[in-house]
């Protein structure tokens, strides 16, 4: 039986650069970086309070074959390439703090049906989206 998503794959231009981002900007923890070969490197952190969920930051390659590879390194390259949510307690709040550390937004906290929502770009340009959640009904959003 599946118990829960415990890893997801952010690929990013350089991992050095990514996970300073991640941990120093957004106060992630590492847990791997380890050189398997010269074309893979295994690095992943995760947000403190949830160890069971790993991020692999991932340079586009291997085993990824030429072609596919080459179109994520277009995509996030585009600063097209989707990231993944985070929760905060309160949106407007983080957002003042991440702003301080030189974290780029590309939309300020916005009242949405489903809470309040910012959306920020990790150093590669993939789009994280920051959310204050608060209880909804889908006729909230008619």
């Amino acid at each position: 039986m599946i118990t829960n998503v415990s890893l997801i794959t952010v690929y990013v231009n350089d991992i050095d650069e990514a996970k300073a981002f991640y941990t120093d900007k957004l106060g992630f923890v590492l847990k791997d970086d380890i050189t398997l070969s010269p074309e893979f490197r295994w690095c992943t952190v995760y947000q403190a309070d949830h160890p069971e969920l790993e991020i692999a930051l991932r340079i586009p390659g291997p085993p990824l074959d030429d072609e596919s590879a080459d179109a994520i390194r277009r995509i996030v390259a585009k600063g097209m390439m989707p990231g993944f949510g985070i929760a905060t307690a309160d949106c407007h709040k983080t957002f003042e703090e991440l702003v301080a550390k030189g974290v780029e937004f590309i939309q300020e906290p916005s009242d949405r049906p489903y809470g309040v929502e910012a959306v920020l770009r990790d150093n590669s340009g993939n789009w994280l989206v920051l959310v204050e959640s608060k209880p909804y009904t889908p006729e909230d959003f008619s």
